[in-house]
């Protein structure tokens, strides 16, 4: 029975022991620290975008007909002024000629009609000679100066009628121009929408026939930046961005122009920023997705601090008062406890925010976090850890 007795005390005295320990750790709060560094920040707005070519031309064509001739393809170079496609002639030379056919007969009315005139003319003047000889009645010069000015008005159609046939010749050759589709600009063919073969009609709205970019050297990224955003954009501001072509190859580029026109989808309002970009390998291509950081600003050699320290607020039943204090703050561990420091800040890149002002110095730790919410979490390498 001594025994038993004695054993029971050793194992209420581990107990007690065991709850005084467990107790003291929970009592005596445990934070994981990062330190005060100086270095860059760089403020930046993240969006995305899509490549496209500074200018791009539709070639279409103004006349309906077959296509008989391609004379490009995809990504065929071009100049301004070459022939790349040719629309079926015929019925348009056609045109042409039977225009020229009617241009010809109304010049041969006009002389038919010139000739008239002076027959008039001539019998006017002879009924007037007549007339003053008192040979023929009055009657008979009125009908020659009616015949006269009825031939001055059939030179006048003629001559009008001839004018309306020469723009119709006109009309006809510039149609059969237009057969002819020619490059309006240097650049490379983008897409070919046509087959040789095809029948195109443009009758209601120019059908588009051929996709140019003038410039594939020169390209220019339109994102669209949040309204919320928009700004702190600035024309000249830097932009990287990186496509999914080349993910680890970030290409550079400036913001070039704001665009005021507002784009809604779903209620959500963005705007063009147009960032212009050199492609002299030409790896950028039209419609590839970018994903745009356009920096805003940008500080170099500055104290910094964690967000994590920005974020961090002690337990309400260790200390209520400073959890009340208003503005910006920082909490450091003094004499076993944490103490708030009231900082000002400056820019952040979303991992570090510029200190301004606050009794902070370099290398000086700063508490993020209370270990008691990581306790069960596995130990990795990371901040440091005070008692």
């Amino acid at each position: 029975m001594k025994k038993i007795l004695i054993s029971l005390a050793v194992v209420i005295a581990l107990g007690a022991a065991v709850y005084f320990l467990f107790r003291t750790d929970q009592d005596d709060l445990k934070y994981r620290t990062e330190k005060v560094s100086r270095g860059d920040i760089v403020s930046s707005i993240t969006a995305t975008g899509t490549v496209n070519a500074v200018t791009t031309v539709l070639v279409g064509t103004q006349v309906s007909g077959t296509i008989k001739n391609i004379y490009v393809d995809f990504n065929s170079p071009v100049k301004q002024g070459q022939l790349i496609a040719r629309i079926d002639p015929a019925i348009f030379e056609a045109q042409v000629a039977q225009a020229q056919a009617n241009l010809l007969s109304a010049e041969a009315n006009v002389e038919k009609a010139l000739v008239a005139l002076a027959d008039a003319k001539r019998t006017l003047n002879r009924q007037s000679e007549l007339f003053a000889k008192n040979l023929v009645a009055r009657s008979d010069v009125d009908a020659a100066e009616t015949a006269y000015d009825t031939a001055g008005a059939q030179v006048t159609a003629a001559k009008a009628q001839s004018k309306q046939a020469g723009a119709a010749l006109r009309i006809a050759e510039t149609n059969l121009r237009y057969t002819r589709i020619i490059s309006p600009v240097n650049g490379i063919v983008v897409s070919r929408n046509v087959d040789v073969g095809q029948t195109v009609a443009a009758s209601f709205q120019t059908p588009t026939l051929f996709n140019i970019a003038q410039d594939l050297t020169k390209m220019q990224v339109d994102s669209s930046v949040a309204e919320a955003d928009i700004g702190k954009i600035q024309v000249g501001q830097p932009v990287e961005f990186t496509v999914d072509a080349y993910p680890d190859s970030p290409f550079q580029g400036k913001v070039s122009e704001i665009r005021n026109a507002p784009i809604t989808v779903q209620n959500v309002v963005t705007y063009d920023v147009v960032v212009k970009v050199d492609n002299p390998e030409l790896k950028l291509k039209p419609g590839m997705t970018a994903n745009v950081s356009i920096v805003v600003s940008s500080r170099k050699d500055v104290l910094r601090v964690p967000n994590a320290a920005m974020r961090f607020r002690p337990s309400e039943k260790r200390d209520m008062t400073k959890q009340r204090e208003k503005g910006l703050g920082v909490w450091v561990i003094e004499n076993r406890n944490p103490k708030r420091v009231a900082v000002t800040t400056g820019i952040s890149d979303g991992i570090y925010t510029e200190l301004l002002s606050g009794e902070i110095r370099e290398g000086q730790e700063l508490i993020v976090e209370s270990a008691s919410k990581t306790n069960t979490q596995s130990r990795t390498p990371g901040p440091r850890m005070h008692f």
